[in-house]
């Protein structure tokens, strides 16, 4: 057992994750600095304040409050807020099939005298008529930062899933794609421009701890240099096992949804475009109608096909409320992190002011705060997170 300090166990010196955790992933670097950057679980309020100034700032320097949302006009929203999942889902599979995990969107009706059952059995025939098969990653289709993501299994943890979820809302079942390697790719391009670029790479990992057959897994989550720091979003995934002691050598995966504050390990891999990289989304981009801003998570067998432009599926993609995620990054800098998000910004508006002029006008009020007020809403109703 690891001694214990004032603070708690003493954290569990790092040594190498067995061969198939990240697999396909670039070399996750974990004993060369700080297991997380001081500002990265900041509050919303303590870390945005300098980035909503300037945005502010590009408002009344463009003359839109709500220009974001006439950046991608094909999308509902721009994707800037409160956007369906399955709309953009829907419009990536007509443009790019070949690249796109396929999915169905399931609504739940409001009657609240519909047997769960009877739901989950319907669902089931959706996922068979699509050629879909379990398991599935089921996801709210009004949501963000991974609210209410789980990975179901079975028929019953569908009907189990559906059970939690509010109704009158509607989720997306999608067919699960069962690697490892994830990343968020974020590309940009002007209205008129000939070309986007590629302006930021996220590498997600996903956390784990290695049983070594004396701990148990509330244990080695606690003693764990990063894990033990972010316990709360760990523990309450891992109720019913917390006091089992893991088998030497057996790895534990912590979180299943590649969402940062959702516990997923986010590192800077900008770095790492390729010209065939670049020229595959630019060509998927290209392909999606009026689409000039936003990321693109997909997953993947080894990013090195990633590079070379091919061997990745598309799960999501993020429109004008996407972050520049690799901000995330434990070596990423304050400062740095507020001028990428302020440059970010910057462009975003700029692409707004454009599609403006071309005659693409921004969300109205009215129908901005209504999609606003729903997703706020629905998010603290939707089951607990993966």
């Amino acid at each position: 057992m690891p001694e214990a300090t004032a603070s708690g166990p003493m954290p569990t010196p790092w040594r190498p994750l067995p061969a198939h955790v990240h697999r396909g992933m670039p070399p996750l670097e974990a004993d060369d600095g700080p297991a997380l950057s001081f500002f990265e679980f900041w509050p919303m309020w303590a870390f945005y304040p300098p980035v909503m100034a300037y945005a502010g700032w590009l408002m009344l320097r463009h003359r839109g409050v709500l220009l974001p949302t006439a950046a991608n006009p094909s999308f509902p929203g721009g994707g800037f807020f409160g956007e369906s999942k399955s709309e953009i889902l829907a419009l990536a599979v007509q443009a790019a099939p070949a690249w796109v995990a396929p999915f169905v969107r399931i609504h739940r009706p409001e009657a609240p005298g519909l047997d769960v059952a009877v739901e989950a059995q319907a669902a089931l025939a959706e996922l068979q008529d699509a050629g879909i098969a379990l398991p599935v990653v089921a996801k709210p289709d009004l949501g963000c930062r991974g609210a209410g993501v789980k990975l179901v299994r079975s028929a019953a943890q569908l009907q189990a899933y559906l059970a939690a979820f509010p109704r009158g809302a509607s989720l997306v079942l999608q067919r699960l794609v069962p690697f490892e390697g994830e990343a968020g790719i974020f590309y940009c391009r002007r209205p008129g421009q000939a070309r986007g670029r590629i302006v930021s790479i996220t590498l997600k990992y996903f956390p784990h701890v290695v049983g070594d057959g004396q701990r148990t897994l509330r244990e080695l989550i606690m003693a764990d240099p990063r894990a033990g720091q972010l316990s709360h979003l760990y523990l309450h995934r891992h109720t019913e096992r917390l006091d089992t002691v893991p088998a030497p050598g057996e790895s534990v995966r912590l979180a299943f949804a590649g969402s940062h504050s959702r516990g997923a390990i986010f590192r800077n891999g900008s770095h790492l475009v390729t010209p065939a990289m670049e020229a595959r989304f630019e060509d998927i981009a290209r392909a999606l109608p009026e689409f000039h801003f936003g990321r693109f998570d997909v997953r993947f067998e080894r990013f090195a096909d990633v590079q070379a432009g091919q061997g990745f599926t598309i799960v999501e993609i993020n429109g004008a409320g996407a972050e520049s995620t690799h901000i995330w990054d434990r070596k990423t800098s304050l400062l740095q992190a507020w001028r990428d998000l302020m440059r970010q910004y910057r462009w975003l508006f700029e692409i707004g002011a454009a599609n403006r002029r071309r005659g693409f006008a921004p969300m109205r009020w009215a129908d901005f705060m209504k999609a606003y007020r729903r997703e706020k809403a629905l998010t603290p109703l939707y089951p607990f997170t993966d």
